[in-house]
C-alpha cells in the first residue's frame, strides 16, 4: 500500500540566480498536521509562474521515496529533505513506471486524479544546485506527476494512498513523459494516449501535434510537440552566391533586389511568406548579417528581396548605394514559419509599412492559383510616397474573385486620391478590422511596424478569431521567453563586456550583432544573454525546445547531448557551442 510520506508547501519567493531575478515556488518545506488540499494548490502552497506550473490541472505534484534514493546515489548526494524536488506530496511507492494517466487515488479525504508527468523547467535544477537535472528526469524516467483534485479535503502526512479507479489506456507516467521528450513517438501510442480523457490539455495538444507531423508524408522533422516546425528543411546549408538580376525602386524608402543562381539555372521555390538571409563584407570589414522577406511569386525560379532603406541602416544602405545588377551575393536558403496554410477559409492580409513584404508573396501565390478563397487585403502608410507595390498588389487582388481591399494613409499628401490610391485616413486598428466586417472564422497573417504589432494580433486573438489562426512575422529580434525571470529594462543589442573572444565567429541575423566566441560561455544561450540578444528557453538543458533556433550557417557541438534532436537546420541553444563560425536566426 502506497503512503504519503510528507506534505510540503512553499510560496513563491524571489531567488538570485546569474545576475536576475526570479520568482519561483520550487523551495517546498514539510509541514506537520493536517492540510486542506483545494482545487488549485495545497493550504499554504502557490506557483511562482502559472504559464508553466499550477491550474487545475496541475494543482499537486507528487515525487517518490524511490527517486530520491535513485538520484543521492546517481549524485553522491545525502543531503535530500522532503520537497527537495518541489514536490507537494513525497510519497512511498507510486512509481513513475507503475502509475498510469487517469488513475484516480484517494488520500484522507481528498480525491485525486492523474494528469500528467512533470514539466520540464530549470527551477527544479535550481533547487537542486545541479543544471542538468531537467533533462536528467526525463532520461532517468524518474520525472514525478501531477494531480487533479477531483474531491476537495484535508490530507496529512502518514495517511495511506488508495487507489479507486485505473486509467483507462493504462499508459504509465514514464510511458507519456517518453513519448514527449525522448526520440520515436510511436503513432499508435500517441492515439492511445489522445484517448485518455484525464490528460491534461497542453500534453494533448502537444501529442497532438506529434500525431499530425507522423501522418504527413515528407513532414519536416524534428519534433512537432515541442517546437512546431512548420516548413521544410532549408534548400541548402549556410551560404550560397545568387547574382543580382535586377534593381527596382518600389517607394521613396523601399527597393527590391531580384537573385537568380549564376548557371541560370531555377532557384528552389520558396514558400510564400518566408525570407532570405544575406551575408555582406563592405570594404571589407566585419561581415553584416541580415534578413529580408521575399517580396514574389514563390516559384517563379528566381527570388525578390524587398529592402526598407533605413536612415543608418548600415546593410540597407550599403546595398541601395552600392549594388549593381550583376553583383553576387551570399545568401543562405529561404526559411521562416511564417507562411501561407492552405486551405478554402477567408485569409486576411495586413500589413503597415515594409510589414507588405511577406504578405504580398502570399498574395502572389494565391493569385497564381487563382483562389476562391475570401481574402482581405488590409494595407496601412503613411502617403502615397511611401506606399510600395500599390499597383502590383491591386493588379493581384483584380485576379481573385473574393478579394476585398482597404488602405488607411495616416497622413495623405495632398495628390492622394481617396478612393483611389486609399480608402480612408488613418491607422490600422482593431477597431477599423471590427467596422470592416472582416470574417471572424479567417487565417490572419499580420506584419508590420511596433505599433501595430502590440496591439493587433492580441486583439485578434481575443475576437471570435482563434488564437491558433493568427500568425505573426517581427521583423528583427522576436520576444523573449524567460519564465520566472523578473522583468528588466530592455536593452539595445551589444558586444559582451571583458576582452573579445578568440573563437568561431557568432553572428545573430535578426538582431544585426557579430561577435568572437569564448569560451567563457557555457553555451549560445549564455552568449546571447550575455549580448541582450532576446531569447527562448525553459529547461537550459536540452529537452524542452523552446530554445530552437535556425541554424543559417555553420555546425555545433552539443554538452549535453539534445534528448531528442531539432528540426533539420535548426539548432537547440541552450546545451550548444559552435564548431565553427554560426549564423543563427535570432
Amino acid at each position: 500500500m502506497a503512503k504519503l510520506v510528507s506534505v510540503n508547501v512553499g510560496l513563491p519567493q524571489d531567488v538570485a540566480w546569474q545576475g536576475r531575478t526570479v520568482r519561483t515556488g520550487v523551495w517546498k518545506r514539510a509541514v506537520t498536521g493536517p492540510r486542506m488540499v483545494r482545487r488549485l494548490n495545497v493550504e499554504g502552497d502557490g506557483q511562482g509562474d502559472l504559464a508553466g506550473h499550477g491550474g487545475e490541472y496541475r494543482a499537486v505534484l507528487v515525487y517518490q521515496l524511490d527517486s530520491y534514493r535513485h538520484w543521492q546515489e546517481h549524485l553522491r548526494r545525502d543531503d535530500f529533505a522532503y520537497g527537495q524536488f518541489g514536490e507537494n506530496f513525497t510519497v512511498d511507492g507510486l512509481p513513475d513506471d507503475e502509475v498510469c494517466i487517469g488513475d484516480r487515488f484517494r488520500v484522507g479525504e481528498a480525491l485525486f486524479e492523474v494528469t500528467q508527468p512533470r514539466v520540464t523547467c530549470y527551477r527544479v535544477g535550481l533547487r537542486m544546485g545541479e543544471p542538468r537535472m531537467a533533462a536528467l528526469l526525463v532520461a532517468h524516467r524518474r520525472p514525478g506527476f501531477y494531480l487533479k483534485v477531483l474531491a476537495e479535503g484535508r490530507v496529512e502526512a502518514g495517511q495511506e494512498i488508495v487507489k479507486v479507479a485505473s486509467g483507462p489506456e493504462e499508459m504509465t507516467v514514464a510511458d507519456i513523459d517518453a513519448l514527449l521528450y525522448l526520440p520515436g513517438h510511436p503513432r499508435d501510442d500517441l492515439v492511445r494516449a489522445l484517448r485518455i480523457p484525464a490528460l491534461s490539455p497542453g500534453w494533448k495538444a502537444s501529442l497532438r501535434a506529434l500525431l499530425d507531423q507522423a501522418g504527413v508524408s515528407g513532414a519536416p522533422a524534428g519534433n512537432a510537440g515541442l517546437a512546431p516546425a512548420a516548413a521544410p528543411p532549408p534548400a541548402w546549408p549556410g551560404f550560397r552566391p545568387l547574382r543580382v538580376r535586377r534593381i527596382d525602386a518600389e517607394s521613396a524608402g523601399v527597393f527590391s533586389v531580384t537573385l537568380t543562381a549564376p548557371d541560370g539555372t531555377p532557384v528552389p521555390a520558396a514558400l510564400p511568406g518566408q525570407f532570405l538571409t544575406v551575408r555582406l563584407r563592405p570594404g571589407g570589414g566585419p561581415a553584416l548579417v541580415r534578413s529580408y522577406s521575399l517580396s514574389g511569386p514563390p516559384d517563379r525560379g528566381e527570388y525578390r528581396l524587398s529592402i526598407k532603406r533605413e536612415p543608418h541602416g548600415a546593410a540597407s544602405g550599403w546595398l541601395r548605394a552600392r549594388l549593381r545588377a550583376g553583383d553576387l551575393l551570399d545568401c543562405a536558403a529561404p526559411r521562416g514559419a511564417f507562411t501561407l496554410t492552405a486551405g478554402d477559409g477567408p485569409v486576411l492580409l495586413i500589413s503597415a509599412g515594409i510589414g507588405v513584404t511577406p504578405v504580398l508573396a502570399m498574395l502572389h501565390a494565391l493569385a497564381a492559383g487563382r483562389s476562391t478563397r475570401e481574402v482581405w487585403w488590409v494595407y496601412g502608410a503613411r502617403d502615397g510616397t511611401e506606399h510600395p507595390f500599390a499597383e502590383e498588389s491591386r493588379t493581384l487582388l483584380g485576379r481573385l474573385p473574393n478579394a476585398h481591399r482597404h488602405v488607411s494613409y495616416s497622413r495623405p499628401a495632398p495628390g492622394d486620391r481617396e478612393g483611389r490610391d486609399y480608402d480612408a485616413a488613418g491607422r490600422i486598428s482593431a477597431g477599423l478590422l471590427r467596422d470592416l466586417g472582416v470574417p471572424h472564422g479567417a487565417d490572419a497573417y499580420v506584419c508590420g511596424p511596433p505599433a501595430l504589432m502590440r496591439e493587433l494580433p492580441g486583439a485578434l486573438a481575443a475576437s471570435e478569431l482563434a488564437p491558433s489562426h493568427v500568425h505573426t512575422e517581427v521583423f528583427g529580434a522576436g520576444p523573449a521567453l524567460t519564465p520566472g525571470v523578473a522583468a528588466a529594462a530592455e536593452r539595445p543589442v551589444h558586444p559582451p563586456t571583458g576582452p573579445p573572444g578568440d573563437g568561431p565567429v557568432v553572428s545573430f541575423a535578426r538582431s544585426g550583432l557579430t561577435v568572437s566566441w569564448s569560451s567563457a560561455y557555457a553555451s549560445l544561450l549564455e552568449l546571447a544573454e550575455a549580448c541582450d540578444v532576446p531569447t527562448r528557453w525553459s529547461c537550459r538543458t536540452g529537452v524542452c525546445h523552446s530554445c530552437e533556433s535556425g541554424l543559417l550557417a555553420g555546425s555545433v557541438a552539443y554538452s549535453p547531448e539534445p534528448l531528442d534532436a531539432p528540426a533539420e537546420g535548426d539548432a537547440l541553444i541552450c546545451c550548444s557551442r559552435p564548431r565553427e563560425d554560426v549564423v543563427l536566426d535570432l
